[in-house]
């Protein structure tokens, strides 16, 4: 990359982080917070968790297309505003009612599609998948931070204080977006970043990024449903104060961390995705049944390890399973669908979980969400395999249209490109190759300025 880009990609994967930062401190403290709210219960708490997740799967495709009109940097604005007011009426929330309002207000900055076009606009094909690895870490951290941060800020500031750094945090966006992204007006229509309503249909019916989508939506609903118990269980079962609930998520996110990369390198490297995948949904059921029995904070703390392992390979790998699975040069309507599911996930979580707090128990709570998993793991059996191939992308500005129909037909004879698509109106070209079966010499004199 070179300065520009860097420059521009640290300061979206900031306002990312940040962003989510914003989203994600509460979630560890919320529900035992929210109580002293009127008119709270345990189903309104969920429903005040999960409910920004509606928002964002309803607004962030089409905020990325207006983005197309009105500019990147606007609509990014205009979404951190909407956070930031958002935030500020949670913090002055009395009840529940208007904490649910301010979290869905806070949803509706849905930036998370834009932000990503945006990046496609000041990073070029062969520096944009770094670009986006950059962001999802970013992601990945903002999450992790949240869990140990969350308890400990809460201790000193508490639930108003957290959703004022909430506003704050919105506030280092806007910032950021402004000053630190250079401008640029050539608002171009990537296909491997924007949504394409034209594709859309062939998306939806693809039985293997269903199969994907439906994945990270029980992943996030899991997840969204089990921190509405997880604070109070730890208090109640196993007498951890608050405060100490950040020590436990410090080591169990630490070691979790430590225990997800061997698997997803054999789920990359080694070919074995499909078995790590199911393995992992598997270990994600087993966990969570397990928790409602743990007779003390050891195992209960094993058993979260085991589950954070298991989340973590697969935040790290659906990913990159759906960009294999995508139609050839469509990646950005594969993960707009995929992105929203994962939202719709902790829409769900939220309001399913609460409901099944406030009408059951914890127990039927964690065993209701580890036997939904453990019949997806069984479902995922029968998938087949993920293809093992890599996607690649790179510009044809240099090309007219004789030049593109005579490229067009020698990387068709090039061994190892699995599926392609050159697009006159975007200049770009996208492949879909088998690395271990790629003839890399004859695509390197096809297409010299490509990176291998």
């Amino acid at each position: 990359m070179d300065a520009f880009e860097r420059r521009s990609v640290i300061a979206l994967a900031t306002v990312y982080l940040f962003r989510m930062l914003g989203l994600f401190l509460i979630i560890p403290v919320i529900s035992i917070s929210a109580v002293g709210l009127n008119g709270a219960n345990a189903a309104l708490i969920g429903a005040a968790i999960g409910i920004y997740g509606l928002t964002q799967a309803l607004l962030q495709i089409p905020m990325g297309m207006l983005s197309d009109r009105v500019g990147r940097k606007r609509i990014i604005v205009i979404g951190l505003i909407l956070f930031a007011l958002g935030s500020i009426l949670c913090a002055n929330a009395n009840d529940i009612t208007s904490l649910i309002i301010g979290r869905a207000l806070q949803g509706s900055g849905a930036i998370a599609s834009t932000l990503m076009a945006l990046l496609s606009d000041v990073t070029r094909e062969q520096n944009r998948t770094k670009a986006m690895a950059t962001v999802g870490i970013s992601i990945g951290v903002s999450f992790m931070l949240s869990l140990v941060l969350g308890p400990w800020l809460y201790s000193l500031i508490g639930l108003s204080g957290l959703f004022y750094l909430s506003f704050i945090s919105s506030v280092i966006g806007i910032f950021l977006i402004v000053w630190m992204v250079p401008n640029n007006t050539q608002h171009t229509f990537r296909r491997d970043t924007t949504p394409s309503f034209s594709v859309l249909g062939k998306v939806l019916k693809n039985t293997q990024l269903v199969s994907m989508n439906i994945s990270v939506l029980l992943l996030h609903a899991s997840l969204t449903a089990l921190f509405i118990c997880i604070p109070n269980f730890l208090i109640d079962q196993y007498e951890v104060s608050l405060v100490n609930h950040s020590w436990l998520y410090l080591l169990v996110m630490g070691l979790a961390f430590v225990g997800m990369v061997p698997l997803v390198v054999i789920a990359e490297a080694k070919g074995k995705m499909k078995k790590v995948m199911t393995g992992v949904v598997f270990l994600l059921s087993i966990s969570i049944v397990l928790m409602a029995f743990s007779p003390n904070i050891a195992l209960f703390g094993i058993l979260l390890w085991a589950y954070f392992i298991a989340f973590n390979t697969l935040e790290a790998t659906l990913p990159s399973v759906v960009s294999k699975l995508s139609p050839v040069g469509y990646r950005g309507t594969a993960m707009g669908v995929f992105s929203t599911h994962q939202f719709l996930g902790a829409f769900i979580g939220g309001i399913g979980g609460g409901w099944l707090l406030q009408n059951t128990s914890i127990a039927t709570l964690f065993v209701t969400i580890g036997m939904t998993l453990f019949i997806w793991s069984l479902f995922l059996l029968r998938q087949p395999a993920p293809p093992t191939l890599t996607s690649l992308a790179f510009s044809l500005d240099s090309y007219n249209n004789r030049d593109i129909k005579e490229l067009s037909s020698q990387l068709v004879n090039i061994q190892g490109v699995e599926e392609m698509q050159l697009f006159e109106d975007e200049k770009t070209a996208y492949l879909k190759i088998n690395k271990k079966q790629l003839d890399k010499d004859n695509l390197l004199r096809v297409v010299p300025q490509i990176t291998l």
